[in-house]
């Protein structure tokens, strides 16, 4: 399944260039009193309303995708893990670049870990990135993320998979400076997800999907998942180690090389093969 959130919280069942609304679906879901659990009620549920959706997508009349205003397709993500420096080259571009590395020794993701983005900070592509210090620079960072489908509490990279409910096109906008990661990257609508959420089943090879930035036409980044430092079944594993993984939680497995500025006026045009493609603008706070 293709999924999107659109318009007003709507739930969409994406086919081709249309998108069926199927948010009755979401009747089926547990009702929750405070206090509300942290995890994203429609990822921890999709099996348990898959009919649901199905059926509301039989009645539903078809909409022009190019007609909808695209949300994030998680809604409610509890954390959002990032890998930095996952990509080799990526990694010496950034010890190259001082605009980048501001006088810090930058490290292999192996021994610095990963960082949590703040949930405060996600938005989808219709939403558009506004850049909040117009006088710092502010780099574009495309990656995969994976979403966590359950519990996820110090997995072995083997059953690693057994955890990912699926897939969607990820931001992860960078203000640089001398301040940690979660601050720079933590600011509203500095992890952009798009443009839909695509269930593990529609991918086969999550390890060898194409990744394509362009900023104003022009390519920026490309590269393929297989060239990830750490794959994902080691950073679920890496990532579970530390802190517990629940449904809708999103892994961000970080970006390639060609890491560049962005500025208001400027449209980022983002594809991953196997998941689609979404067109986010940038404009100021």
């Amino acid at each position: 399944m293709r999924l999107c959130r659109f318009s007003h919280d709507r739930l969409g069942l994406v086919r081709g260039d249309e998108v069926f609304d199927v948010t009755a679906a979401l009747d089926g879901l547990p009702a929750h009193r405070y206090p509300l659990p942290r995890h994203d009620p429609l990822v921890a549920h999709l099996a348990d309303i898959a009919a649901g959706i199905a059926a509301a997508a039989g009645r539903a009349k078809p909409i022009a995708l190019a007609g909808v205003d695209l949300l994030s397709p998680i809604a409610n993500p509890g954390k959002i893990v990032a890998a930095p420096v996952n990509y080799k080259k990526h990694l010496e571009e950034a010890r190259a670049d001082a605009a980048i590395h501001h006088q810090k020794q930058v490290e292999e993701i192996q021994k610095i870990g990963l960082f949590l983005k703040a949930p405060s900070s996600v938005v989808g592509p219709s939403e558009g990135i506004a850049v909040r210090h117009a006088d710092r620079r502010t780099d574009h960072e495309i990656e995969l993320a994976v979403v966590i489908a359950k519990r996820a509490d110090r997995v072995p990279k083997e059953r690693a998979f057994d955890h990912v409910a699926g897939y969607c096109i990820g931001f992860d906008i960078t203000v640089r400076g001398p301040e940690e990661r979660s601050l720079r990257k933590s600011i509203d609508g500095y992890t952009v997800l798009g443009p839909w959420f695509v269930t593990a089943d529609e991918v086969s090879d999550p390890a060898a999907l194409d990744l394509e930035l362009k900023v104003n036409g022009e390519t920026r980044q490309r590269a393929n998942t297989r060239d990830l430092i750490i794959p994902i079944p080691e950073l679920i594993a890496f990532a579970s180690s530390f802190y517990t993984l629940m449904p809708g939680d999103v892994l961000l497995t970080g970006t390639p090389e060609g890491v560049g500025p962005i500025a208001p006026g400027d449209a980022l045009d983002a594809s991953i093969s196997n998941i689609g493609a979404m067109r986010v603008r940038v404009r100021s706070a």
